[in-house]
């Protein structure tokens, strides 16, 4: 067991690449120490050693596959077996499915909602009695802007998990806010990262202007600004703002037609 630390401990999933690797680097930045969840141990590894050395930091890795069922438990007991406990827990592990429901296995939608929701739920039900006992803690769950979006082809589970994260953000803000939590869910619109071309919103994202997107470094400083002025839900960018705006107050049928033109070559088999 580790050596009781005083400084705080932020633990990111997702953190081998894209906005869960530059979550974890601007909160080593801070001189937060770091845990660091993902499958690809070896990036892990590489991102450890390098923010040890930039900023003097403890970083754990944590190699874990977030798809299983509860595993989350072990993610939490690898951080209490170094005598740590977490105080600002990050939700961001994620993949998409750019193809219809019905066109992948059952287990691979099965995985995307372990991954993206239960098991994100899981971490936050583990950590939140600890940090309502000291006071203080904070959780960002990755929401999307689709958070705000009717559904359409593609990606179908993706609206829904993302509103889910919204919600559930929004619930904890307010059963916990007064025991010094603060619960903020991100909602970025096209961002630069793996997971753009993984989840098969790279070619859309090609196709618009690209002075609309938005790097992970600059989501994850808006973020991290909002969620410590206690921000419960944060839209990076005052283009995703606006669009935000006009989904939520445009009729429902009228956001749908805009969403599919814009998807229309989505790929679906």
């Amino acid at each position: 067991m580790a050596a009781e630390t005083s400084r705080r401990l932020a633990l990111i999933t997702g953190a081998s690449a894209g906005l869960g690797e530059a979550f974890a680097r601007a909160y080593a930045a801070r001189g937060l120490d770091v845990a660091l969840v993902a499958r690809r141990a070896e990036r892990l590894q590489a991102l450890a050693s390098d923010l040890r050395h930039r900023h003097g930091i403890e970083a754990l890795v944590i190699p874990a596959d977030l798809s299983g069922w509860e595993a989350h438990i072990p993610v939490i007991d690898a951080v209490k077996a170094q005598g740590r406990h977490v105080d600002v827990l990050v939700n961001n592990a994620g993949f998409g499915i750019p193809q219809s429901f019905v066109a992948v296995p059952w287990e691979r939608q099965r995985d995307f909602l372990m991954t993206m929701a239960v098991n994100a739920c899981g971490l936050a039900y583990d950590v939140i009695p600890g940090m309502v006992e000291r006071g203080s803690g904070a959780i960002i769950n990755i929401s999307s802007m689709a958070a705000f979006s009717p559904g359409v082809a593609g990606n179908s589970l993706y609206p829904g998990v993302k509103g889910l994260m919204l919600r559930f953000s929004q619930s904890l803000d307010a059963e916990y806010r007064a025991a010094g939590l603060k619960v903020t869910a991100v909602c970025p619109g096209f961002t630069k990262t793996e997971f753009a071309k993984q989840a098969g919103v790279h070619e859309i994202m090609e196709r618009g202007n690209r002075m609309l997107w938005q790097t992970p470094e600059a989501v994850v400083q808006a973020t991290i600004r909002g969620n410590e002025r206690g921000k419960v839900v944060v839209v990076p960018g005052w283009h995703n703002q606006l669009a935000a705006l006009l989904m939520r107050s445009l009729p429902e049928p009228v956001v749908r037609s805009i969403i599919a033109a814009g998807s229309a070559k989505y790929h679906l088999d």
